[in-house]
């Protein structure tokens, strides 16, 4: 067995990214893992059990520094980390974590959730999220320089897999560099088919801009049926504001309260363009459809008219169209059929299809 060492961006949330850290943690419990910052109190025990090596900057988040601020300095960060003993690293990037260096005798295999995306094709989305003209063109120059670091760092890799077709794209547009597909691992034992529903519609999610969390609660605003919101972020405020009375937030909840909502609900509300999308296969386990954005990685989870309903356009007009087209067809979907989609993306396949990868990339 080669001596292995995984990098992750950063351990500041628990997210998808963090889910697929955690079963690579399991698969190689002797691998410590180096990462720009840690943030234990956030993570809570999820990595107790782990080794966790994290970068120079890490007194700037004891200091709650923003980090975004700390970004011109984070590709330094990464090659600081020294990689000598190993034979196998094993990066799981979003932005940087693929930048490591590593040595002649040192693989580098990368699972890649995305080349980052706001650097690439969020660029202009992320600046005016921003603000202001000064603001935008301070980030237009950084983010000029950062594209320029992370076009040499993509040829470090030794072999590139992707979590998504949808990322594979991305991966040869921007770095022109080749990949296979391994789709993220979902813990399908968590959630049961439950074929009875309470009257209402679930979203779990970060509540962040780019999930446009926003549009479902306008649409929802309308059609005046019960939502409920799972999840916390820097736009939970703004959303709770423009949301009516139909519209419950319930902040961040443990998986095993999460769980029974997924089970309990009319369906998955995805209104956001993901990389790939654990949250609406986690729904499917439990035997609910999904309406989501007709756009990314959800294309290749939820089939229309199957499991699930797309709208094409990031309006309220097609959202409420797509919504209208799931309750029509409501009564036609299957609970087991759902759950059975749901069981292509399991852990088990996961598990097998990284191990091959590793033992080609081996030394």
């Amino acid at each position: 067995m080669p001596k292995v060492a995984i990098v992750h961006e950063m351990l500041v949330k628990l997210g998808g990214a963090e889910r697929v850290l955690k079963v690579l943690t399991q698969m190689f419990p002797e691998a410590p893992v180096y990462t720009l910052f840690y943030d234990q109190k956030k993570c809570g025990n999820e990595f107790a059990d782990t080794e966790v090596r994290t970068s120079f900057l890490q007194k700037y988040v004891n200091w709650k520094f923003p980090y975004q601020f700390l970004i011109r300095k984070m590709p330094l960060a990464i090659e600081s980390f020294d990689f000598s003993d190993y034979d196998l690293v094993i990066s799981s990037s979003s932005a940087f974590a693929h930048g490591i260096v590593t040595n002649l005798e040192t693989k580098h295999l990368c699972y890649c959730h995305s080349p980052m995306r706001y650097a690439w094709d969020y660029t202009n989305e992320y600046k005016k999220e921003k603000g202001g003209k000064l603001k935008q063109f301070l980030i237009s120059w950084l983010l000029h320089k950062v594209r320029m670091w992370d076009q040499i760092a993509a040829n470090r890799v030794d072999q590139y897999i992707a979590n998504s077709t949808n990322v594979q794209k991305r991966i040869q547009k921007y770095y022109r560099m080749n990949s296979q597909v391994i789709y993220p691992p979902v813990k399908l034992e968590r959630f049961k088919v439950k074929k009875e529903r309470q009257n209402y519609y679930l979203i779990v999610s970060a509540l962040s801009g780019f999930k446009r969390i926003d549009l479902a609660i306008k649409a929802f605003n309308q059609l005046g049926e019960k939502l409920i919101v799972i999840g916390d972020g820097q736009e939970r405020k703004n959303l709770e504001k423009i949301g009516d009375d139909n519209i419950e937030f319930k902040g961040r909840l443990p998986d095993d309260e999460v769980t029974k909502y997924m089970q309990n609900c009319k369906a998955l509300i995805f209104p956001g363009e993901e990389d790939f999308g654990i949250t609406p296969v986690e729904a499917m386990a439990c035997g609910k459809p999904v309406l989501g954005y007709g756009k990314g990685g959800l294309l290749e989870t939820v089939l229309s008219g199957k499991t699930g309903e797309f709208f094409d356009k990031l309006t309220v007009e097609s959202f409420i169209k797509g919504f209208e087209k799931l309750n029509k067809n409501y009564l036609k979907y299957d609970a087991n059929e759902i759950r059975k989609q749901a069981e292509k993306f399991s852990e088990g396949r996961f598990r097998e299809e990284i191990m091959k990868s590793v033992s080609k990339a081996s030394p």
